[in-house]
């Protein structure tokens, strides 16, 4: 039998690149996953496919861009036929394991009305081993139950996540070893430690995802003065997506009990710094499942990942959360640290749909036709690859009830979407409604200056807009794309 290794990949909520990689590092101080960065393969230009938190990990484990498993909202169904990388781990002989957390809706048609997997989109992805069930907004976690057990009044909802003070970075109502950060982490190392090998475990992290409140220390352990700035653009000219995203999702959204409020220059600093505080904290936990792989002899033997499943704006350009076209919420890490293989860094653009064929790759299986994503074992060895364009795309709007972007916007449900086309060069928003395209230029001012409408912009944004045509053509929903029916039986390309 072919050597297979284990395989842990550790997936963080709403973690931007730059917390690893640029202005936000410096203060963050994530020693851990630097620490680890310095043996993995870094992929520094690496973007998911979608936001926000559901379809993004539809995509993470399906290999497949948004538009073509359609779950795009947090709440729509997933087709329960579709091939994922939970299942094909399992075919491949492994127990996929999972502590935390999916957010993938499951489909209505096979499940009977009255089940209560159709009451939230917080539900499991099909083929998963679930070890330890942990939800943001469900009641129903072990976390919670954990809180209980330990003495502490828990209230339902949201508001186990308002802070124990009236400052913005007063500490959470519970114990930094009784953080949901912790408990995932010393249920994981539990569980695992009798885990036989091969195994393939995902560990999933809510944190930093908002909202933004953090137990001590971590609480303060950033100084909001030592924060950078805020990205901002450089005119006055404000999209009109920009200028709805910013009435519909303020600072004060992004954190619990305190009612609305317009966020001034220090209270912007003092949640950014909060955010750091509990990534700090989620690098802390990191670092013990590092230990745990060395000093329990699985190091040599593990494959581990760290990627996220989208960033979050963190009132850059006014805006907050995931739901813009900006890099913040795309743009995030991805790290594969493979024993046999030397460390490096790449700077070739890939894809979070990548992930899934590259691990099925690593363990000695083809990717099923219906992945979009491609293996990166040639960049990991050193080689050349990566993509000409990265895709992502975003769905603002709601068929039930109209978001409040879609209403200011006068779009139906329909027209509610952009997708965001990515060179090493430019950037093109292009939106489903009637709204302007937006184009940045990198290497000149970047988003902090929209250049579509000058005069001289026309000839780039119709070889954008052609580029983004073409890779929609060319990765379409491909589960029978290789595939033939004819007078000789069914036939598939390669002889699979």
């Amino acid at each position: 039998m072919a050597y297979r290794p284990n395989v842990l990949l550790i997936v963080i909520d709403q973690f931007r690149a730059d917390l690893l990689d640029g202005a936000l590092a410096k203060v963050a101080g994530l020693k851990h996953l630097a620490a680890l960065a310095e043996v993995s393969c870094q992929f520094r230009q690496h973007y998911t496919v979608v936001t926000p938190c559901g379809p993004s990990r539809v995509s993470l484990f399906t290999s497949q861009y948004a538009r073509n498993h359609r779950a795009v909202r947090n709440g729509t169904p997933l087709r329960n036929d579709t091939p994922n990388l939970a299942r094909a781990m399992r075919a491949a002989g492994y127990d996929p394991l999972l502590f935390g957390y999916t957010d993938v809706a499951q489909d209505p048609r096979v499940l009977p009305a009255d089940d209560p997997r159709l009451q939230s989109y917080e539900e499991l992805l099909p083929g998963f081993t679930e070890v330890v069930r942990q939800r943001l907004e469900s009641d129903d976690t072990a976390w919670r139950d954990h809180l209980r057990a330990r003495g502490y009044a828990v209230p339902e909802g949201m508001a186990l996540y308002v802070p124990d003070g009236d400052a913005l970075n007063a500490p959470a109502r519970y114990c930094a070893e009784d953080s949901d950060t912790a408990f995932l982490t010393d249920r994981f190392l539990a569980y695992m430690d009798g885990a036989r090998a091969p195994w393939f475990a995902t560990l999933t992290y809510i944190r930093p995802h908002p909202p933004l409140v953090a137990p001590a220390p971590y609480n303060r352990l950033v100084d909001p003065a030592s924060v950078p700035p805020t990205q901002q653009s450089d005119d006055n000219r404000v999209h009109p997506f920009v200028a709805a995203l910013r009435e519909a999702s303020p600072a004060h959204r992004a954190v619990e009990g305190f009612g609305a409020f317009d966020a001034t220059p220090e209270q912007i600093n003092t949640l950014r710094a909060v955010y750091l505080g509990l990534a700090a904290e989620v690098d802390h936990h990191i670092g013990r499942v590092v230990d745990w792989l060395k000093s329990s002899g699985h190091w040599d033997d593990t494959v581990l990942v760290v990627t996220a499943d989208h960033g979050e704006l963190l009132g850059d350009h006014g805006l907050w959360g995931k739901g813009s076209f900006h890099d913040a919420a795309f743009h995030v890490p991805l790290l594969m640290r493979v024993p046999w293989l030397s460390p490096r860094r790449v700077e070739a653009m890939t894809e979070s749909i990548d992930v899934a064929p590259t691990l099925l790759d690593l363990v000695g299986r083809a990717a099923p036709d219906a992945f979009n994503g491609q293996s990166l074992s040639t960049l990991l060895e050193g080689g050349e690859g990566g993509r000409a364009v990265t895709v992502s795309e975003h769905d603002f709007g709601n068929p039930i009830a109209p978001s409040r972007v879609q209403q200011a916007l006068g779009l139906t449900a329909e027209q509610a979407n952009f997708a965001v086309l990515r060179t090493p060069t430019h950037r093109l928003v292009h939106f489903a409604g009637p709204l302007a395209q937006v184009v940045y230029d990198m290497n000149d001012g970047g988003e902090r200056r929209d250049i579509a409408q000058r005069p001289d912009s026309a000839a780039l944004r119709l070889d954008l807009t052609s580029q983004l045509l073409s890779h929609g053509m060319t990765h379409p929903e491909s589960t029978f794309a290789s595939t033939l029916v004819t007078n000789a039986g069914v036939q598939r390309a390669g002889g699979g």
